[in-house]
């Protein structure tokens, strides 16, 4: 497991977000199931992990250089950088 790290290089990348929706974008459009969802923490997209068919999320944050996320499930707060592969 992975240590986090306060230290990650792309926390800067960190804006005030708002969730663009309640599912993963991209799933929504093309009538696809997810399994769980990822805030964007730089612009607010919503993405499907990496357990989903599509890694919505992933693509999303190397697409658009926005390395972090948060996880968008109920009871959860916890960061990930894809550009490290760690918590933050």
């Amino acid at each position: 497991m992975t240590v986090p790290s306060q230290l990650d290089p792309h926390v800067s990348a960190i804006r005030p977000v708002r969730p663009h929706s309640a599912g993963c974008e991209e799933c929504l459009l093309i009538g696809s199931p997810w399994v769980h969802l990822r805030l964007c923490l730089s612009c607010g997209h919503v993405g499907c992990c990496d357990s989903s068919p599509h890694r919505h999320a992933r693509r999303h944050a190397f697409a658009q250089d926005h390395p972090i996320v948060q996880s968008f499930e109920p009871g959860e707060a916890w960061r990930w950088c894809y550009l490290d592969e760690s918590f933050v």
